[in-house]
């Protein structure tokens, strides 16, 4: 054994037996390499010898030896320090800033983490009282798109067939000198739910008083807001509570996934849904009627299928059992026979059960708000206290507004953040009536359908480079503040109508001072906890959230049921049917350009890449 090797640790037998030839070889590897011959120097060759640690030590490096040696081209990198460190960032210490997730009715108080001044993560903000730190794919990977190559880097204008960069002084000049007092503007955007955003409007509508808004949602739930401003006097969504009922009956509204808050819904539905104790114990009942398998249906403790024609007959067989009044609904034996221990159940638990539904007609919706009523639940089940905000859209004012630009009546168009051309019918009509305008504006974070047809591109900042607030439910505040400097020459769409208004500040931060000043104005004097308006901002930008109790809107049911039938789909005896679903991860196509959620799985069918088509087969006789 070599006297040399002291850790009883050997390679091979020649390095045990202590063979002379092989210690040789292991004390000069480096010498063999063709390193010397390469870096040219022959006195730093003389004064490198055999020790492999010496060679080390001279060179400062270990296995980069190899590299060169193999005549590799090793990339340089230079690490610049901070001339002056900002005092919130320190090398490998993450930040974390409190802001919102908004994007049309999609709505989320979140924790942005960030590292060196960049946002990385974004997870629920649990002191939000209505989401309770749950939070949504779609937010999650919105960071994704910050970073999206394809977005608008500058404001852009289009000379027929070409696009070419503007700057905003250019931009700003060009549309003040467009647009008069006389100018028929229309706005076009997804539900807005920011205050300061519709005061922004506003102050624009004081200087081109005959601009309109035009709002729609790319999954409407006009019918919703239809149906309660007939019943109840209010054009409102309810504030519907998952956690407060014992049986929840849902018609196709995949509340957990999709439909309107499924966020806030989701952590409502798992209070009851969760046995906190054994003694006493007590779950919510759901019952889920649907035709295809939806995330919500999933969780359901019964599932009744009825094809898309019978959901709104399923809706109006329920009602005639509690309500009273209807006849002719039909539906198929199963679920007939299924909706009458329904109709019992629901009897038997007064005040304590809460029927949604997904329809999109007035009529289907109005039999939801007769049966909420007749069982108790408005109130209880059913408020109207902290109503939501999410959904404000209407096909109606878009097909108006299609209208009008085709008879030539609209001098100017802003779109403001949405897409129509993608994402609402009449897309033909509405291509024709805008190439009658001669003002086509877009704020736009990346290129799409519509912006296409503009001539002036206003690009926005990305939500993680913005300022704003958001009022989702009545009383329910929450700021959105930027994680990050804007990575491009854009500008919030806000602050261009303020800047085209005329009344936007001259100030490093325009749009900051204007949302402090709407809050100074109409929320400080709601609260008594802080003497000064700093303090009290302070408070709510490190929270992220605020809330105001409104009291309860007063609202009573005046609901008439005669001739609701008439307004119901007509049932399809025969044949195939199809719906169409918004998905957990892609909604309507909107997000359609995120990896992310293109790559996640669909919770249900665990499909990837792409839309399916699923399709219901029978069993011996029974519909699965």
């Amino acid at each position: 054994m070599s006297s040399k090797n002291q850790s009883q640790l050997w390679i091979g037998g020649k390095d045990l037996s202590g063979d002379k030839d092989f210690i040789e070889q292991q004390q000069s590897e480096f010498v063999q390499l063709p390193i010397l011959e390469s870096l040219g120097d022959e006195k730093i060759a003389e004064n490198i010898g055999g020790n492999r640690r010496d060679f080390l030590k001279f060179l400062g490096f270990g296995l980069g030896a190899a590299t060169v040696a193999a005549s590799c081209d090793t990339p340089v990198k230079r690490a610049i320090p901070y001339v002056v460190k900002p005092d919130d960032i320190v090398p490998g210490v993450a930040n974390y800033y409190a802001s919102t997730y908004v994007n049309g009715g999609d709505y989320c108080p979140i924790l942005v983490k960030t590292r060196e001044g960049r946002p990385i993560k974004i997870e629920g903000n649990s002191s939000s009282p209505l989401t309770k730190g749950g939070t949504s794919a779609r937010a999650q990977a919105s960071v994704l798109s910050l970073y999206n190559t394809n977005r608008f880097k500058a404001p852009k204008k289009k000379d027929g067939e070409t696009w070419t960069d503007l700057s905003w002084t250019d931009l700003d000049a060009e549309i003040k000198s467009s647009l008069n007092f006389e100018s028929n503007i229309r706005i076009v955007t997804n539900t807005i739910m920011s205050p300061s955003a519709n005061a922004a409007i506003e102050k624009f509508q004081s200087r081109f008083p005959k601009t309109r808004v035009v709002t729609y949602d790319p999954v409407s739930s006009a019918a919703i807001l239809d149906a309660v401003e007939l019943d109840f006097g209010q054009r409102v969504i309810p504030d519907y509570r998952f956690d407060e009922a014992d049986i929840i009956v849902s018609f196709g509204a995949d509340f957990l996934g999709t439909w309107i808050s499924p966020v806030e819904y989701a952590k409502q539905y798992i209070e009851k849904r969760k046995i906190k104790t054994v003694k006493g114990a007590k779950m919510s009942r759901h019952i889920q009627v649907e035709n295809q398998m939806s995330l919500t249906g999933s969780n359901a403790d019964n599932r009744i299928l009825v094809k898309p024609s019978e959901q709104g007959n399923a809706l109006a067989y329920l009602a005639n059992k509690i309500v009273g009044g209807l006849s002719g609904a039909k539906v198929n034996e199963a679920a007939k026979n299924a909706l009458d221990k329904l109709a019992k159940e629901l009897q038997a638990k007064p005040g304590k059960s809460l029927i949604v539904s997904a329809g999109n007609t007035t009529s289907e919706q109005r039999l939801v708000n007769a049966i909420n009523n007749a069982l108790g639940n408005i109130g209880s089940t059913v408020k109207f206290n902290e109503v939501s905000y999410q959904r404000q859209g209407h096909e109606k004012i878009w097909a108006d507004f299609v209208a009008e630009m085709n008879l030539g009546l609209i001098d100017a168009v802003i779109f403001n953040e949405c897409n129509p051309l993608y994402e609402t019918p009449q897309v033909d009509k509405a291509l024709e009536g805008l190439a009658k305008v001669k003002h086509k504006i877009s704020f736009a974070l990346e290129p799409n359908e519509t912006t296409a047809e503009c001539n002036l591109i206003a690009p926005v900042n990305h939500f993680l480079e913005s300022w704003g607030d958001v009022e989702a439910k009545r009383g329910h505040y929450s700021l959105v503040q930027p994680t990050i400097n804007p990575l491009f020459d854009t500008r919030q769409g806000p602050l261009s109508l303020l800047k085209w208004a005329g009344i936007a500040k001259d100030t490093d931060q325009p749009y900051l001072e204007f949302i402090r000043a709407q809050w100074q104005k109409e929320l400080f004097s709601s609260q008594s906890e802080y003497a000064t308006f700093n303090g009290f901002w302070d408070a709510v930008l490190h929270d992220g959230i605020y809330h105001v109790d409104k009291g309860d809107l007063g609202v009573s049911y005046s609901g008439d049921l005669s001739g609701i039938m008439s307004g119901l789909m007509p049932l399809k005896e025969d044949g195939l049917e199809i719906n169409f679903i918004e998905t957990v991860n892609i909604g309507a196509g909107q997000f359609a350009d995120n990896p992310w959620l293109q790559e996640m799985p669909d919770p249900v069918t665990r499909t990837v890449w792409g839309n399916y088509l699923a399709v219901p087969v029978s069993f011996d006789g029974v519909r699965r």
